[in-house]
């Protein structure tokens, strides 16, 4: 699966986007998250304050409890705002 970072997000990971090969126990956005952050010290420190962020699920926007599945991309984001 394609793991995408944006905004300080990218920069403190150090990378825009990865391929991942996650375990099987990675079921859901917030599991993907805590197991990136045991990857390295920087994920453990770009997703220190998982709170804070959006994510998105093949393009379309997710809360982190939303089960990854079939999923090819995953996207971290930080918080946006806008309207009309």
């Amino acid at each position: 699966m394609k793991v995408r970072y944006f905004a300080w997000i990218r920069q403190k990971v150090g990378v825009a986007e990865e391929e991942v090969s996650p375990p099987a126990d990675v079921r859901t956005i917030q599991d993907l998250l805590d197991w990136l952050a045991r990857t390295s010290p920087r994920h453990a420190e770009a997703f220190s304050e998982a709170k804070v962020f959006g994510a998105a699920l093949d393009q379309a926007i997710m809360p982190l409890d939303t089960p990854i599945g079939a999923a090819r991309e995953v996207a971290f984001f930080p918080p946006f705002t806008g309207g009309l």
